[in-house]
């Protein structure tokens, strides 16, 4: 993550943009969007959305916009779609410049939860701020006051996924975009119920920010024997696919051998990907020909048209269909049943699978899959994505000033055929707590099992 931040260029070729071509490119998202996503006013209404573009219009009252302003701008018109696989991205391009030319940033990370603002990192140098300090004003204004300002540049169906997503893509990133550099924060903390004030000064984002921290999303591979359990993590649903399986191929093997009673598979802080990868991980613990949604229905675009003839293999069934329906229509697509791995290869024991609200996207509709056909336990905390969900990403670029707008022409339903606006609600309920080390969710699952051995 950090060198797609430092070192990522967005197709973008300048940094300065006119009042026109903005103005232009806004009208082009606009429309875009209300011709090519599936149904954008699915969490929003009409008036509702055209009322904050028309402002956000009104705004652009500038000669020129920079390539930070433009892109935050024009995360404001379709984050009011409230759908987070409806987005523009973090301007990683120009956050790599202000890194290069010496940026800092907040000192602070922060974690979301039971309604509190806590100090998951601290970089600051003052030891008074230990993880668990809840947060309350940055330079006078309240923490709520402050994710108002971030809010808009984060696309997301709900409030607690908006939050999980300012954790995954770090506070002080976003509190830099939203704010500017700042120098020196005063801030007020909540300690042993007494509030609390610290002048802090901000850190260098490169030495003192990037190279201290991990990601939140962990997109490692591994298997290991915990006591009279076998851990899988698989990783994303994504990357190479003959790779990937090869992965899960003798992963198994392995587990098997064992012929360990418990498998643990960790969907938690997956960013999620392609169903072709989880369908396959999910076929070593399935009994019986599964599928992966209940209903797929995608509706077709110009620019969706444009980017399959660009992007993908047009004799595929799947593409084909893009192109055949008429632009703008909606339509159903079926996919075939998939078949479990033969019963002498796939594992036959009890499984339990991990989440959180970090459990994105694909990962989010694999543990539901397997929620809804029973082939294991889900445990852990809801997911912020919702397994029934416009999603099916696709991204194209607007014209003048080039950034990437990525967009939900599919809408997936769950294979139970709920359609409620939730998350993953897990079978065994444990906190995930981010703002320590320890591990909430696998250490109370590994006492679980060893309670009911």
């Amino acid at each position: 993550m950090i060198l797609i931040l430092l070192c990522a260029c967005n197709a973008v070729g300048q940094n300065k943009f006119s009042q026109q071509k903005v103005l232009e490119d806004l009208d082009f998202l606009h429309e875009s969007l209300d011709k090519a996503h599936y149904n954008l006013y699915a969490y929003t209404t009409k008036t509702a959305f055209n009322e904050n573009f028309e402002e956000l219009k009104s705004s652009v009252t500038k000669d020129s916009l920079s390539l930070l302003e433009v892109t935050s701008l024009f995360q404001a018109v379709i984050s009011k779609a409230n759908n987070g696989h409806t987005e523009i991205n973090f301007p990683g391009a120009v956050y790599r410049e202000y890194a290069h030319s010496g940026g800092t940033l907040f000192p602070l990370e922060i974690a979301f939860e039971n309604g509190k603002a806590l100090v998951r990192k601290n970089w600051s140098g003052n030891s008074a701020l230990n993880s668990g300090t809840e947060l309350i004003r940055i330079n006078g204004l309240t923490i709520n006051e402050v994710l108002e300002r971030i809010y808009p540049l984060i696309s997301a169906e709900r409030r607690y996924f908006k939050l999980a997503k300012i954790e995954l893509f770090s506070f002080p990133r976003l509190y830099w975009q939203a704010f500017g550099e700042q120098k020196s924060f005063e801030i007020e903390v909540k300690k042993e119920n007494k509030n609390q004030q610290y002048q802090l000064q901000s850190i260098d984002l490169i030495q003192d920010y990037e190279m201290k921290r991990n990601e939140l999303w962990y997109a490692k591979r591994e298997l290991q024997f915990l006591h009279q359990t076998a851990y899988l993590r698989p990783g994303n649903f994504g990357g190479d696919e003959q790779e990937y399986k090869r992965f899960i191929d003798s992963a198994f093997v392995e587990i098997n051998n064992t012929k360990l009673p418990h498998l643990i598979i960790d969907l938690r802080n997956n960013l999620g990907g392609d169903d072709s990868f989880s369908d396959y991980l999910v076929s070593y613990i399935a009994d019986r020909p599964f599928q992966w949604n209940s209903e797929f229905t995608l509706k077709t675009s110009a620019i969706l048209k444009t980017h399959v003839r660009e992007k993908y293999d047009t004799s595929n069934p799947f593409w084909q269909s893009v192109l055949t329906h008429e632009a703008g229509s909606i339509y159903p697509y079926e996919f075939d049943a998939y078949e479990p791995q033969p019963k002498t290869k796939r594992y036959a024991g009890k499984t339990f699978v991990l989440v959180n609200r970090q459990s994105h996207s694909q990962s989010a509709v694999t543990a539901a899959q397997i929620q809804d056909y029973e082939f294991a336990t889900i445990v852990g905390e809801e997911t912020g994505d919702f397994p029934s969900l416009y999603a099916s990403q696709y991204n194209y670029d607007l014209p003048h000033t080039g950034i990437n707008v990525k967009i939900a022409k599919g809408y997936i339903v769950r294979v139970n055929g709920s359609k409620k606006a939730e998350g993953v609600v897990p079978d065994i309920y444990i906190q995930d707590h981010l703002i320590d080390e320890n591990d909430e969710i696998l250490d109370g699952l590994l006492k679980h099992i060893a309670r009911n051995q």
